[in-house]
This record gives structure tokens, sequence and C-alpha cells, in this order.
């Protein structure tokens, strides 16, 4: 990371602060004003619907000008914000990843959305949680996706295993006899499980594992390290031993593109599914397996937020309502699992979800927003994901001690949680 990104990354809540309470007028721009939003997809499909909202909002509103859906590389997505911050080049709107959220919310940068959102009432709590403080919504809950397995069944007919439906209903669809599998298509010649942007470096997305044993990062109250816990120590034991003995995922440097044909297993959301529309392989979608504390879910969350400092963050609050409203939350369900309760039925879904059957769509995504738990965040998280991502590089090593590495990454970030 370049100095200045690093920088920006690790003041990101005084910098926030600044954009909240900001002092001087700004001066009234005459004519119709244009709207920047920030995102990080740069799907041709997304778009392309994003653009449509925003020209049908338009016809009704002559006081808005262009209105700009500015794409920002995952990898650099905060950081990028943060840098513009800081060089008062704000976005109105920006997309917030949900490990950004405490900082944002908590900073104060954020406008209110309460009286805003349209039939806001509907909102499920599971998905407003993290964009509410002092019982005002700061950010729009734009997408709610869980985590779900998708499976080359193809791959592990021809390892001879268990389909996923046969695990599921022989009550062995749990971590257990899924690495069994795996395992086994490696030994074929071709990869087992694959987790979606972890590449050993996305260390967050591990949750999807590690939820099973019922590890956390933090305590619930953010102040204590978890990673040395027992329950994260034999998680992450098996997820070592699954990587260097068993073979059961691809070691680090290995390239493996479960949309390519060349895993049986990967972790990832429901967007991933069109991916698939011209696969040439039979493929199946469902939930995490069981671990040994049960049934779980994992919910990856985005939302969408205005900047209480933007020059026009009264238009950007009422397009955001427009963008966000049933009519529009219907489309964008083609892609992004609403949050609205209405919206999230099985036959609701699959109308905009064709790959996916309505019994995938309930198991996967329904339940698992009524009863996930979002990835990992807390206030200062730039700094403190980067320092874990060091922490656990020593891990992922054939003759890694599990217990020191994660030993190791609760003495670097312990002084760094505020207890």
């Amino acid at each position: 990371m370049k100095a200045i990104g690093k920088l920006a990354a690790l003041s990101l809540t005084a910098l926030l602060a600044v954009t909240a309470c900001g002092g001087g007028e700004t001066p009234v721009a005459q004519g119709p004003q244009p709207l920047r939003m920030t995102i990080w997809t740069s799907n041709e499909a997304h778009l392309k619907l994003f653009n449509e909202i925003a020209d049908e909002y338009r016809k009704t509103h002559p006081d808005v000008g262009a209105i700009t859906f500015d794409t920002i590389p995952f990898e650099n997505y905060t950081t990028t914000i943060t840098t513009q911050i800081a060089g008062g080049k704000a976005p109105d709107l920006a997309w917030i990843l949900e490990s950004s959220a405490p900082d944002f919310v908590g900073s104060g940068a954020l406008a209110p959305l309460n009286s805003k959102i349209e039939n806001a009432a509907e909102l499920v709590p599971s998905a407003t949680k993290l964009w509410q403080q002092d019982g005002e919504l700061y950010a729009y809950p734009f997408s709610t996706s869980p985590f779900g397995v998708f499976v080359n069944t193809d791959l592990v007919k021809a390892a001879k295993q268990k389909s996923p439906q046969e695990l599921i209903k022989a009550g062995q669809w749990d971590w257990e006899h899924v690495n069994d599998v795996n395992a086994a298509v490696a030994k074929d010649g071709k990869q087992g499980l694959t987790i979606l942007d972890f590449d050993y470096k996305g260390w967050d997305n591990l949750a999807t594992i590690w939820g099973g044993w019922g590890a956390k990062a933090y305590s619930d109250d953010g102040k204590s390290c978890q990673f040395n816990s027992p329950e994260m120590v034999e998680a992450m034991t098996f997820l070592h031993t699954s990587i260097f003995k068993d073979k059961a995922m691809p070691g680090p440097g290995t390239v493996a593109d479960f949309f390519a044909g060349d895993s049986a297993m990967v972790i990832a959301q429901i967007s991933r599914a069109a991916m698939l529309k011209e696969g040439t392989f039979e493929w199946d979608l469902v939930p995490l397996p069981a671990g040994p504390k049960g049934e779980y879910a994992v919910i990856g969350q985005a939302g969408i937020g205005v900047l209480k400092k933007s020059p026009n963050a009264e238009l950007a609050t009422d397009f955001l309502a427009f963008f966000t409203n049933p009519a529009n939350s219907a489309k964008l369900a083609a892609y992004f699992p609403p949050a609205r309760s209405s919206q999230l039925t099985a036959d609701t879904m699959a109308k905009t979800n064709p790959l996916l059957k309505p019994d995938q769509l309930q198991k996967v995504v329904i339940d698992g927003i009524e009863n996930g738990v979002v990835k990992p965040s807390h206030t200062g998280q730039a700094e403190l994901a980067q320092t874990i991502r060091a922490s656990l590089d020593p891990l992922w090593t054939a003759d890694a001690d599990v217990k020191t590495v994660l030993d190791g990454v609760c003495a670097k970030i312990q002084p760094m949680l505020g207890a």
C-alpha cells in the first residue's frame, strides 16, 4: 500500500469526524446539481440497472444533473474514499463495506435516514443493526447477502462421493464430511474447497468457516481479542489440517477457479450465480456446513450512506430514498438480497434470480438473513485488518504452530482494541 493510502486508512475515524463537523457554509450552487456515488462493482449488468434507476429519477427531478456511479477497486475501496475525504473530494453517497460501518456510523459523518426511507419499518432488524446508532439509521442496508456453498456436483460424482443433497438428507452436511468430499476430489486431480476473495489475505472471509465452531474475532463488546480462544484455535487447526494435510483446500499460491470448473466447491454469495449462466457442469447451492456448534450463517453486507458534509446532501438523501424504495429494491434483488421483509420470500426472489431455485433461496438467503451474523467489523478496522493479516501470515506454512500464531495475533491487536 502506498504511504498516502496507509495514512488515510489509519486515520479513517478522525477524517470522518472532521467530515461530520467541519465548519463553513457551502455556497449555494446554481443549476442542476450532479451527484456521485462511490461503488466497488464494475459488473456491466449492475451498472446498467443503477443507471436505469438514476435516469428514471432524473425525469422528475430537474434540479439533479448527472448521477455518476464511480467504481473503485474493492481491494483499495475504503482507502481511496478516505483519501478523497482528506482531499476535500468526498462523494455525495458511498457504498460502505460492513468492516467500515463502525467508523462511518460512529463518527457522525453520515446523514440520518429514518424519516427518508420509504417503509423503513419493514427493514429486518438483523440487516439494520450494523447501520444504526441510538435508534437512527445512517446507511441503508443495500445488500444483505449470506454466504452459501456452490458445489460442482459433476466433480463430486466423479470422485464417487455423496452429493450435497444426499449428505443433507443423511444429516451429514457438516465440515467433517465436506472435508472428506473435497479431499477425495483433490486426489482425482482437481481442487477441493475454495473461499472466494480469501487468497490467504482476506482473513475476515474465514468467518464463514470458524463460525461453525462459535469462534469470533473480537468479544461482543469489542474490547477483547478472541483469536486465541479455544473455539478459534480448534477452528483454525481444522482449517490448517484441511489445507496442508488433507489437501482438501488449495494451498497458498494455487489458483483454482470454481466457475471455470477447477474446484469442487466455493464459499460465495448468490450474486456469483450469474457466473454460472453459461456453465458447463452441473451445480448446486447449499448452506454452509454445520460445525461442532451446529448450524450457522454468515452475512456479507453493504450499506449506502450520504456524506453529511456533501454540498448536495439533501438531494443525495432524496435520491437514496428513491434508489431503495420498494419498487427499485425489487429490481436490485436480482443481484443484491433485499432487507425488506415483504420481499424476503422465495417466490419473490426467484423472479429476479432465475438461476436459483426457490428452495435454494429459502435455505441459503432468507434463512441466512434471519439467523446469520455479519462478518467481523470494529472501529479502526482498516488498521486492525492490516495487522491481523500480517500476524496470520506465519499460519500459512505446513509446520505452523496454530496456537502460537493465534497468540501472536492477540498480542498485536489487543492494545488496539481500546480496552
